[in-house]
């Protein structure tokens, strides 16, 4: 690892090497055995698995909903990003009417972020898609808010992302 252990840019560079991954089974993956939760939605268990790998502890994440709520209950949940930060969503018209997908927070934009997600798709299912992916998402859209995890301190760069050219942006509307 080339970032310094307990950093949110430890946490990012491992969700990097991890882009790509797919399910090996329905919802069937490493993070999934990691969190005991294999065979689950596997987006918060991704996000935990990132987190031991880079040695930032937090609360559990599988269900997406009890994380974000664990967050608020330590005072550690923002309206505006940095970078590693946990972003928790909720998608607009899919019949789930609570947060339930999460993502790390890799790039900052004017009215977006880039994150790092477990268990999404480029134009399938966002919160159930079986792929790690690097993904664009919107403030005031499907964004709720962020959890921001006790980092170290780290004053230095951090990895580059960007979203892949073949990647489908989410539509604005």
């Amino acid at each position: 690892m080339s970032y310094p252990q307990g950093t949110a840019a430890a946490v990012i560079e491992v969700a990097i090497a991890e882009v790509g991954t797919v399910e090996t089974g329905e919802n069937l993956t490493k993070y999934g055995k990691f969190t005991k939760a294999d065979g689950l939605p596997w987006c918060g268990s991704f996000v935990n698995w990132c987190a031991n790998e880079a040695g930032v502890k937090i609360p559990s994440m599988v269900s997406t909903a009890a994380g974000a709520q664990k967050m608020k209950d330590q005072g550690r949940w923002v309206a505006v990003p940095k970078l590693g930060d946990f972003c928790f969503m909720d998608f607009p018209h899919d019949g789930v009417d609570r947060v339930s997908h999460i993502g790390i927070v890799a790039k900052i934009g004017a009215k977006s972020v880039l994150c790092i997600e477990g268990n999404t798709s480029g134009n399938g299912d966002q919160r159930n898609g079986g792929m790690v992916m690097v993904k664009e998402r919107f403030l005031g859209k499907e964004i709720v808010g962020f959890g921001r995890p006790k980092y170290l301190e780290y004053a230095g760069d951090f990895p580059i992302v960007e979203l892949p050219k073949a990647a489908t942006k989410e539509k604005r509307k």
